[in-house]
């Protein structure tokens, strides 16, 4: 459960931004030389008494003034605040893995879009020196996909969120590395043949663990220079095809991170003017897989294929 009378803070860097916290995060990387000179731009705190008038019934989002206050019954109450402050009041029951599940996953998405960082839900990965995303529900395979790609030689940028931003000239898009760490299910571990006796699993998900890639990560933006979506199907076999305009610009706001949060941030024409640039200027792949085998070796032979015909 997380320890609420302790205030001391660490400062730890993740998505490009330093980050003052009052909960400890064992899957962000901590600065530990020039602290004094540091000037955090997101601050995570706690406040028991947010959490007061909340029903801890149902999940809950209210947005006012670009501030966005939501509530989780298994976890408490957050509140999202300019794109620099994280404000986290938990219910007494609450364990600290599904506090920093939340903080990590949908706050983070909220800091990126009230930063007009536009988020993607899914893994990037590093191939010749640019960025390849990986986007599609949950349960698509775009984790255990980057992590294929990792065990063959390439470097993982980025899990769960693809924080995007383009140059001061827009003539390209940047992925901004997240953090040196994977969520993989069991299924995926075996096939990939990773022994999971000293990993930490996810609370309420006993069978998804925590893949460490200090050693198969890369730190640095990187230039983006395609987007692939996953898809499984009843269907034997993969097979891959090329996404029109129209068609991206769906496929971008279906798999842009907590969507349903867009409009209500006013950010509609932003997010629509953003997914129209990266539609004009990259290749958008749609790729189907079987649901009945695993495939990931194969995708990776077809994506790197692919990576070679376009340039």
């Amino acid at each position: 459960m997380l320890n609420t009378g302790v205030k001391s803070k660490t400062i730890y860097t993740a998505f490009g931004l330093a980050i003052s916290s009052e909960i400890p995060f064992h899957e962000l990387m901590s600065i530990n030389e020039g602290l004094d000179s540091i000037e955090p731009e997101l601050e995570i705190v706690v406040d028991p008494y947010l959490k007061h008038g909340f029903s801890t019934g149902s999940v809950e989002f209210i947005v006012d003034h670009g501030t966005v206050t939501f509530q989780m019954p298994d976890a408490g109450v957050f509140r999202v605040s300019n794109g620099n402050q994280i404000i986290v009041s938990p219910y007494a029951s609450a364990y600290e893995d599904i506090i920093r599940l939340y903080i990590l996953g949908t706050c983070m998405g909220i800091v990126l879009m009230q930063r007009s960082l536009y988020p993607l839900h899914g893994s990037a990965v590093v191939v010749n020196g640019k960025a390849y995303a990986f986007v599609g529900e949950s349960g698509a395979g775009k984790s255990t996909l980057a992590s294929a790609f990792a065990e063959r030689g390439h470097t993982l940028l980025t899990d769960d969120i693809v924080a995007l931003s383009f140059t001061e000239s827009e003539h390209y898009p940047l992925v901004t590395p997240s953090y040196p760490q994977q969520k993989l299910w069991q299924q995926s571990l075996d096939a990939l043949g990773i022994n999971h006796t000293d990993l930490r699993s996810i609370y309420g998900r006993e069978t998804k663990y925590c893949v460490g890639m200090e050693d198969k990560y890369c730190s640095v933006p990187m230039r983006l220079a395609g987007i692939f979506e996953l898809e499984k199907t009843e269907e034997d076999g993969i097979s891959i095809q090329k996404a029109s305009k129209l068609a991206s610009l769906q496929l971008l706001f279906q798999h842009t991170y907590r969507q349903f949060l867009i409009p209500k941030l006013s950010k509609t024409n932003w997010h629509f003017s953003f997914s129209s640039k990266l539609g004009e200027r990259l290749p958008i792949y749609r790729l189907k897989r079987s649901s009945n085998e695993f495939s990931a070796p194969q995708l990776v032979d077809l994506i790197l294929k692919t990576i070679v015909m376009e340039e």
